[in-house]
């Protein structure tokens, strides 16, 4: 069971200097967060002046508003205002500029590579009494709120209904907020708790 643990991650400045960005995942894993080497990137981004987006040809986003009320986005002219936890796709190539009209954010950003994957963002809350999985090609972040994390069950490789012998029950880990969960569908973790978590999916585009 892997844990990203955010307060353990490296902040990299913008360009512009409007904020800082924090890499959760990538793939193929590049030296850089800013240097676009990568088919698809996970990050959590703090916001603290208004300023153009960063471009990213040839790819594509999905911004989602995870810590304060509003960011006013300005794409190729067109004004979107972002409410918290409302995903919003749109170009990596298109011009971009953010707005804040009350007061610094954080967001989400997933970023994929066109025609080679795509990327989805789910809000979901969380239940004390039924867990949620997280499986192979997702990431799981504890958006707010109180979460723990188990191994899932093992997988039985064999296909039948009686798989091997299960190991000692592991205890379960508690998630600090933006902490990510990487999921596996060998013992897919199991996340219980109260509050919001946004499952992060990236699928390979077939072709």
């Amino acid at each position: 069971m892997e844990i990203i643990r955010f307060a353990e991650l490296r902040s990299e400045p913008w360009r512009n200097g409007g904020g800082v960005t924090r890499e959760l995942a990538s793939h193929p894993q590049a030296a850089s967060a800013q240097d676009g080497a990568w088919d698809w990137r996970v990050s959590i981004a703090e916001l603290t002046k208004a300023g153009d987006f960063s471009p990213f040809p040839g790819m594509e986003r999905v911004l989602t508003v995870i810590e304060g009320e509003l960011l006013l986005l300005t794409v190729d002219g067109a004004e979107h205002p972002l409410e918290k936890y409302r995903p919003f796709r749109f170009s990596g190539e298109a011009a971009a500029h953010g707005a804040l009209p009350t007061g610094d954010i954080r967001n989400l950003n997933v970023i994929t590579r066109t025609d080679a994957f795509k990327g989805y963002t789910s809000i979901v809350e969380l239940s004390k009494k039924r867990a949620h999985p997280v499986f192979e090609g997702q990431l799981a972040v504890l958006l707010q709120g109180q979460g723990t994390v188990s191994p899932g069950a093992a997988a039985d490789t064999d296909g039948g209904t009686e798989g091997a012998e299960a190991g000692p029950a592991a205890e379960p880990e508690a998630l600090s907020r933006f902490d990510a969960v990487v999921g596996s569908d060998v013992r897919s973790p199991e996340i219980l708790g109260r509050g919001f978590l946004a499952v992060v999916s990236v699928d390979r585009v077939a072709g």
